[in-house]
Protein backbone atom coordinates (compact mmCIF):
# COMPACT_ATOMS: atom_id res chain seq x y z
CA UNK A 1 0.00 0.00 0.00
CA UNK A 2 1.22 3.49 -0.88
CA UNK A 3 1.29 5.38 2.43
CA UNK A 4 2.59 8.48 0.65
CA UNK A 5 -0.67 8.50 -1.30
CA UNK A 6 -2.62 8.38 1.95
CA UNK A 7 -0.59 11.11 3.63
CA UNK A 8 -0.85 13.41 0.60
CA UNK A 9 -4.60 12.89 0.41
CA UNK A 10 -5.10 13.68 4.12
CA UNK A 11 -2.89 16.77 3.97
CA UNK A 12 -4.84 18.12 0.99
CA UNK A 13 -8.21 17.25 2.51
CA UNK A 14 -7.60 18.81 5.92
CA UNK A 15 -6.13 21.89 4.29
CA UNK A 16 -9.27 22.38 2.21
CA UNK A 17 -11.88 21.27 4.75
CA UNK A 18 -14.68 23.63 5.70
CA UNK A 19 -17.14 22.85 8.49
CA UNK A 20 -19.87 20.50 7.29
CA UNK A 21 -22.62 22.56 8.95
CA UNK A 22 -22.81 25.94 10.66
CA UNK A 23 -24.12 24.25 13.81
CA UNK A 24 -22.82 21.57 16.24
CA UNK A 25 -23.01 18.44 14.10
CA UNK A 26 -22.00 14.82 13.83
CA UNK A 27 -20.43 15.09 10.39
CA UNK A 28 -17.68 17.37 11.67
CA UNK A 29 -17.28 15.09 14.67
CA UNK A 30 -16.49 12.15 12.36
CA UNK A 31 -13.60 14.02 10.81
CA UNK A 32 -12.37 15.39 14.14
CA UNK A 33 -12.49 11.95 15.73
CA UNK A 34 -10.33 10.83 12.83
CA UNK A 35 -7.90 13.60 13.78
CA UNK A 36 -7.95 12.46 17.41
CA UNK A 37 -7.16 8.89 16.41
CA UNK A 38 -4.35 10.05 14.14
CA UNK A 39 -2.87 12.13 16.96
CA UNK A 40 -3.03 9.12 19.27
CA UNK A 41 -1.32 6.98 16.65
CA UNK A 42 1.38 9.41 15.51
CA UNK A 43 1.79 12.17 18.10
CA UNK A 44 1.75 14.69 15.24
CA UNK A 45 0.58 17.90 16.83
CA UNK A 46 -1.32 19.28 13.84
CA UNK A 47 -4.09 16.77 14.41
CA UNK A 48 -4.62 17.85 18.01
CA UNK A 49 -4.43 21.53 17.09
CA UNK A 50 -7.06 20.99 14.42
CA UNK A 51 -9.50 19.70 17.05
CA UNK A 52 -8.73 22.35 19.66
CA UNK A 53 -9.12 25.13 17.11
CA UNK A 54 -12.56 23.76 16.20
CA UNK A 55 -13.68 23.41 19.82
CA UNK A 56 -12.42 26.83 20.90
CA UNK A 57 -14.46 28.43 18.15
CA UNK A 58 -17.69 26.77 19.30
CA UNK A 59 -17.56 26.18 23.06
CA UNK A 60 -17.91 29.34 25.13
CA UNK A 61 -15.92 29.89 28.37
CA UNK A 62 -19.04 29.03 30.38
CA UNK A 63 -19.35 25.69 28.57
CA UNK A 64 -22.31 26.72 26.44
CA UNK A 65 -22.44 25.95 22.71
CA UNK A 66 -24.47 28.64 20.93
CA UNK A 67 -24.88 26.57 17.75
CA UNK A 68 -26.25 23.49 19.56
CA UNK A 69 -29.85 22.93 18.44
CA UNK A 70 -31.40 23.08 21.90
CA UNK A 71 -34.94 22.93 20.54
CA UNK A 72 -34.42 19.44 19.09
CA UNK A 73 -33.86 15.99 20.53
CA UNK A 74 -31.48 14.17 18.21
CA UNK A 75 -28.78 11.65 19.04
CA UNK A 76 -26.73 12.96 16.13
CA UNK A 77 -26.02 16.20 17.98
CA UNK A 78 -24.38 14.33 20.84
CA UNK A 79 -21.61 12.93 18.65
CA UNK A 80 -19.43 16.04 18.80
CA UNK A 81 -19.58 15.81 22.57
CA UNK A 82 -17.14 12.90 22.47
CA UNK A 83 -14.41 15.34 21.47
CA UNK A 84 -14.88 17.40 24.61
CA UNK A 85 -12.98 14.80 26.65
CA UNK A 86 -10.02 15.35 24.33
CA UNK A 87 -10.35 19.10 24.69
CA UNK A 88 -10.42 18.78 28.47
CA UNK A 89 -7.41 16.46 28.59
CA UNK A 90 -5.35 18.59 26.23
CA UNK A 91 -6.07 21.99 27.74
CA UNK A 92 -7.43 21.47 31.26
CA UNK A 93 -10.00 24.15 30.41
CA UNK A 94 -13.09 23.69 32.58
CA UNK A 95 -15.33 24.87 29.74
CA UNK A 96 -15.07 21.38 28.31
CA UNK A 97 -16.09 19.69 31.54
CA UNK A 98 -19.13 21.96 31.70
CA UNK A 99 -19.97 21.20 28.08
CA UNK A 100 -19.68 17.46 28.77
CA UNK A 101 -22.14 17.80 31.64
CA UNK A 102 -24.53 19.64 29.34
CA UNK A 103 -24.40 16.81 26.80
CA UNK A 104 -25.15 14.28 29.53
CA UNK A 105 -28.10 16.37 30.69
CA UNK A 106 -29.38 16.34 27.13
CA UNK A 107 -28.90 12.60 26.93
CA UNK A 108 -30.85 11.89 30.10
CA UNK A 109 -33.67 14.16 28.94
CA UNK A 110 -33.80 12.44 25.55
CA UNK A 111 -37.06 10.60 24.75
CA UNK A 112 -37.01 6.82 24.98
CA UNK A 113 -38.83 3.88 23.52
CA UNK A 114 -40.83 1.72 25.96
CA UNK A 115 -38.02 -0.87 25.83
CA UNK A 116 -35.61 1.69 27.32
CA UNK A 117 -33.67 2.65 24.21
CA UNK A 118 -33.21 6.26 23.18
CA UNK A 119 -35.26 7.03 20.13
CA UNK A 120 -33.30 8.46 17.26
CA UNK A 121 -34.74 11.95 16.83
CA UNK A 122 -37.91 13.91 17.47
CA UNK A 123 -38.81 13.39 13.83
CA UNK A 124 -38.15 9.64 14.22
CA UNK A 125 -40.10 8.82 17.39
CA UNK A 126 -40.09 5.33 18.92
CA UNK A 127 -37.34 4.31 16.52
CA UNK A 128 -33.93 2.74 17.12
CA UNK A 129 -31.36 3.24 14.36
CA UNK A 130 -27.93 1.62 14.39
CA UNK A 131 -26.47 5.07 13.75
CA UNK A 132 -27.61 6.29 17.16
CA UNK A 133 -25.45 3.81 19.06
CA UNK A 134 -22.35 5.40 17.58
CA UNK A 135 -23.56 8.92 18.29
CA UNK A 136 -24.38 8.45 21.97
CA UNK A 137 -22.94 5.37 23.64
CA UNK A 138 -19.17 6.06 23.61
CA UNK A 139 -19.91 9.51 25.05
CA UNK A 140 -22.20 8.04 27.69
CA UNK A 141 -19.71 5.31 28.62
CA UNK A 142 -16.72 7.62 28.90
CA UNK A 143 -18.66 9.96 31.15
CA UNK A 144 -19.81 7.12 33.38
CA UNK A 145 -16.30 5.67 33.61
CA UNK A 146 -14.49 8.91 34.30
CA UNK A 147 -16.95 11.03 36.22
CA UNK A 148 -19.98 9.10 37.44
CA UNK A 149 -18.65 5.97 39.17
CA UNK A 150 -20.14 3.73 36.46
CA UNK A 151 -23.61 4.05 37.96
CA UNK A 152 -25.41 3.89 34.61
CA UNK A 153 -23.50 1.06 32.98
CA UNK A 154 -26.64 -1.06 32.91
CA UNK A 155 -28.52 1.65 31.01
CA UNK A 156 -25.77 1.67 28.40
CA UNK A 157 -25.88 -2.10 28.18
CA UNK A 158 -29.64 -1.90 27.63
CA UNK A 159 -29.04 0.15 24.48
CA UNK A 160 -26.85 -2.58 23.00
CA UNK A 161 -28.98 -5.47 24.24
CA UNK A 162 -32.09 -4.05 22.64
CA UNK A 163 -30.37 -3.78 19.27
CA UNK A 164 -29.36 -7.43 19.51
CA UNK A 165 -32.84 -8.43 20.66
CA UNK A 166 -34.90 -6.52 18.12
CA UNK A 167 -32.64 -5.83 15.12
CA UNK A 168 -30.47 -8.90 14.52
CA UNK A 169 -31.21 -11.38 11.74
CA UNK A 170 -30.30 -14.89 12.85
CA UNK A 171 -30.62 -16.04 9.24
CA UNK A 172 -28.31 -13.40 7.75
CA UNK A 173 -26.02 -12.70 10.70
CA UNK A 174 -26.55 -8.98 10.09
CA UNK A 175 -28.30 -6.07 11.81
CA UNK A 176 -31.19 -4.23 10.20
CA UNK A 177 -30.82 -0.47 9.85
CA UNK A 178 -33.87 0.52 11.90
CA UNK A 179 -36.58 -0.67 14.27
CA UNK A 180 -39.94 1.01 14.84
CA UNK A 181 -41.26 0.01 18.24
CA UNK A 182 -44.69 1.41 17.39
CA UNK A 183 -44.76 -0.52 14.09
CA UNK A 184 -46.51 2.30 12.28
CA UNK A 185 -43.83 3.68 9.96
CA UNK A 186 -44.33 2.94 6.25
CA UNK A 187 -40.85 1.40 6.08
CA UNK A 188 -41.41 -0.91 9.07
CA UNK A 189 -42.64 -4.49 8.94
CA UNK A 190 -45.99 -4.53 10.69
CA UNK A 191 -45.10 -7.62 12.74
CA UNK A 192 -41.43 -7.12 13.55
CA UNK A 193 -41.10 -3.34 13.28
CA UNK A 194 -37.92 -3.83 11.26
CA UNK A 195 -36.70 -2.00 8.20
CA UNK A 196 -36.21 -4.17 5.15
CA UNK A 197 -32.46 -4.17 4.53
CA UNK A 198 -28.90 -4.07 5.79
CA UNK A 199 -27.14 -0.80 5.00
CA UNK A 200 -23.35 -0.68 4.90
CA UNK A 201 -22.72 2.49 6.89
CA UNK A 202 -25.35 1.66 9.50
CA UNK A 203 -23.59 -1.63 10.20
CA UNK A 204 -20.32 0.28 10.24
CA UNK A 205 -21.66 2.71 12.85
CA UNK A 206 -22.71 -0.27 14.94
CA UNK A 207 -19.28 -1.91 14.84
CA UNK A 208 -17.45 1.31 15.74
CA UNK A 209 -19.97 2.01 18.50
CA UNK A 210 -19.19 -1.34 20.09
CA UNK A 211 -15.41 -1.13 19.97
CA UNK A 212 -15.25 2.58 20.92
CA UNK A 213 -17.55 1.96 23.89
CA UNK A 214 -15.42 -0.95 25.08
CA UNK A 215 -12.32 1.21 24.79
CA UNK A 216 -13.58 3.68 27.40
CA UNK A 217 -15.28 1.30 29.81
CA UNK A 218 -13.84 -0.25 32.95
CA UNK A 219 -12.83 -3.81 32.10
CA UNK A 220 -13.18 -4.74 35.76
CA UNK A 221 -16.94 -4.72 35.18
CA UNK A 222 -16.19 -8.04 33.59
CA UNK A 223 -19.66 -9.33 32.79
CA UNK A 224 -20.58 -6.17 30.88
CA UNK A 225 -17.26 -6.07 29.04
CA UNK A 226 -17.47 -9.75 28.11
CA UNK A 227 -21.02 -9.29 26.85
CA UNK A 228 -19.94 -6.52 24.49
CA UNK A 229 -16.92 -8.56 23.39
CA UNK A 230 -19.18 -11.45 22.42
CA UNK A 231 -21.57 -9.12 20.62
CA UNK A 232 -18.70 -7.51 18.73
CA UNK A 233 -17.27 -10.85 17.62
CA UNK A 234 -20.69 -12.04 16.49
CA UNK A 235 -21.18 -8.83 14.52
CA UNK A 236 -17.78 -9.08 12.79
CA UNK A 237 -18.25 -12.74 11.93
CA UNK A 238 -21.72 -12.00 10.61
CA UNK A 239 -20.60 -9.38 8.10
CA UNK A 240 -17.36 -10.87 6.76
CA UNK A 241 -18.99 -13.50 4.51
CA UNK A 242 -20.56 -10.71 2.44
CA UNK A 243 -17.29 -9.17 1.25
CA UNK A 244 -16.99 -8.76 -2.49
CA UNK A 245 -14.92 -11.45 -4.18
CA UNK A 246 -12.88 -8.93 -6.18
CA UNK A 247 -12.05 -6.01 -3.91
CA UNK A 248 -12.90 -7.51 -0.51
CA UNK A 249 -15.18 -4.62 0.46
CA UNK A 250 -18.85 -4.61 1.47
CA UNK A 251 -21.78 -3.53 -0.62
CA UNK A 252 -24.08 -0.56 -0.08
CA UNK A 253 -26.87 -3.11 0.52
CA UNK A 254 -24.67 -5.69 2.15
CA UNK A 255 -26.33 -8.97 1.21
CA UNK A 256 -27.57 -8.01 -2.27
CA UNK A 257 -24.53 -8.23 -4.51
CA UNK A 258 -26.88 -9.71 -7.09
CA UNK A 259 -28.78 -6.46 -7.65
CA UNK A 260 -27.68 -4.36 -10.64
CA UNK A 261 -26.32 -1.02 -9.51
CA UNK A 262 -25.23 -2.19 -6.08
CA UNK A 263 -21.65 -1.16 -5.38
CA UNK A 264 -18.94 -1.62 -2.79
CA UNK A 265 -19.48 1.37 -0.51
CA UNK A 266 -16.45 3.12 0.94
CA UNK A 267 -17.58 4.42 4.34
CA UNK A 268 -19.06 1.13 5.57
CA UNK A 269 -16.05 -0.79 4.25
CA UNK A 270 -13.51 1.44 5.96
CA UNK A 271 -15.50 1.28 9.21
CA UNK A 272 -15.34 -2.51 9.02
CA UNK A 273 -11.57 -2.33 8.50
CA UNK A 274 -11.21 0.06 11.44
CA UNK A 275 -13.31 -2.08 13.75
CA UNK A 276 -11.39 -5.26 12.94
CA UNK A 277 -7.95 -3.70 13.39
CA UNK A 278 -8.98 -1.94 16.59
CA UNK A 279 -10.53 -5.15 17.88
CA UNK A 280 -7.22 -6.91 17.29
CA UNK A 281 -5.23 -4.15 18.98
CA UNK A 282 -7.51 -4.29 22.02
CA UNK A 283 -7.28 -8.07 22.27
CA UNK A 284 -10.94 -8.66 21.44
CA UNK A 285 -10.14 -10.44 18.18
CA UNK A 286 -7.25 -12.83 17.55
CA UNK A 287 -4.68 -10.92 15.45
CA UNK A 288 -3.45 -14.10 13.80
CA UNK A 289 -6.96 -14.75 12.50
CA UNK A 290 -8.39 -11.29 11.85
CA UNK A 291 -5.67 -8.66 11.56
CA UNK A 292 -4.71 -9.60 8.04
CA UNK A 293 -8.35 -9.27 7.01
CA UNK A 294 -8.72 -5.81 8.52
CA UNK A 295 -5.51 -4.55 6.96
CA UNK A 296 -6.45 -6.08 3.61
CA UNK A 297 -9.80 -4.28 3.63
CA UNK A 298 -8.13 -0.96 4.41
CA UNK A 299 -5.50 -1.47 1.73
CA UNK A 300 -8.26 -2.21 -0.77
CA UNK A 301 -10.01 1.02 0.21
CA UNK A 302 -6.79 2.90 -0.51
CA UNK A 303 -6.14 1.07 -3.77
CA UNK A 304 -9.70 1.19 -5.13
CA UNK A 305 -11.43 4.15 -3.51
CA UNK A 306 -8.68 6.77 -3.13
CA UNK A 307 -8.40 7.83 -6.75
CA UNK A 308 -8.44 10.95 -8.95
CA UNK A 309 -11.69 12.59 -9.97
CA UNK A 310 -12.26 13.89 -13.51
CA UNK A 311 -10.14 16.94 -12.69
CA UNK A 312 -7.24 14.89 -11.41
CA UNK A 313 -7.81 15.64 -7.71
CA UNK A 314 -7.30 12.55 -5.55
CA UNK A 315 -10.40 11.94 -3.47
CA UNK A 316 -11.97 9.22 -1.30
CA UNK A 317 -14.67 7.96 -3.65
CA UNK A 318 -17.86 5.86 -3.55
CA UNK A 319 -19.29 7.20 -0.29
CA UNK A 320 -23.05 7.04 0.09
CA UNK A 321 -23.90 10.67 0.72
CA UNK A 322 -26.77 10.02 3.13
CA UNK A 323 -29.07 7.22 4.21
CA UNK A 324 -32.10 7.08 6.43
CA UNK A 325 -35.65 5.88 6.99
CA UNK A 326 -38.61 8.21 6.62
CA UNK A 327 -39.97 10.42 7.94
CA UNK A 328 -43.33 9.37 6.65
CA UNK A 329 -43.32 7.95 3.15
CA UNK A 330 -39.83 9.22 2.36
CA UNK A 331 -36.90 6.79 2.25
CA UNK A 332 -38.71 3.47 2.40
CA UNK A 333 -35.68 1.30 3.22
CA UNK A 334 -35.92 -0.72 0.00
CA UNK A 335 -32.91 -1.83 -1.98
CA UNK A 336 -33.94 0.63 -4.68
CA UNK A 337 -34.00 3.44 -2.11
CA UNK A 338 -30.46 2.79 -0.84
CA UNK A 339 -29.17 2.59 -4.41
CA UNK A 340 -30.92 5.85 -5.31
CA UNK A 341 -28.99 7.94 -2.81
CA UNK A 342 -26.21 10.07 -4.34
CA UNK A 343 -22.70 8.65 -4.33
CA UNK A 344 -20.22 11.27 -3.21
CA UNK A 345 -16.51 11.79 -2.72
CA UNK A 346 -14.64 13.25 0.25
CA UNK A 347 -17.68 13.32 2.51
CA UNK A 348 -16.61 13.70 6.14
CA UNK A 349 -18.73 10.66 7.06
CA UNK A 350 -16.31 8.65 4.97
CA UNK A 351 -13.02 10.49 5.41
CA UNK A 352 -13.34 10.59 9.21
CA UNK A 353 -13.64 6.81 9.46
CA UNK A 354 -10.88 6.51 6.83
CA UNK A 355 -8.58 8.41 9.21
CA UNK A 356 -9.72 6.24 12.13
CA UNK A 357 -8.88 3.15 10.10
CA UNK A 358 -5.52 4.51 8.98
CA UNK A 359 -4.62 5.22 12.60
CA UNK A 360 -5.33 1.58 13.43
CA UNK A 361 -3.35 0.47 10.39
CA UNK A 362 -0.35 2.35 11.80
CA UNK A 363 -0.87 1.17 15.36
CA UNK A 364 -1.24 -2.50 14.43
CA UNK A 365 1.83 -2.64 12.17
CA UNK A 366 3.81 -4.08 15.08
CA UNK A 367 1.30 -6.92 15.42
CA UNK A 368 1.79 -8.14 11.85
Amino acid sequence: MDTNKVEAFLARYLGDYKSYQTYWNYEDSCLLMGCQRMFEATGVRKYADYIIHYLEGRVEPDGSIPTYHKDQNTLDDLACGKLLFFGLDQTGDDRYRKAIEYHIERLHAHPRCKCGSFWHKDIYPNQIWLDGLYMAEPLYMEYETRFHKMENYNDIMTQFRNVRKYMFSEEKGLFYHGFDEARIQPWADKETGLSANFWSRACGWWLIALVDTMEVMNKQIYENYRELEDLFRESINGILPYRDEKDGLIYQVIDRADVPGNYTEASGSVMLACAIMKGCRMGILLPEKYLGIGREIFESCVDNKVRPDDKGVVRFQDICHVGGLGPGNKRDGSVAYYLSEPISADDAKGVGPFMMAYSEYLRTAELV
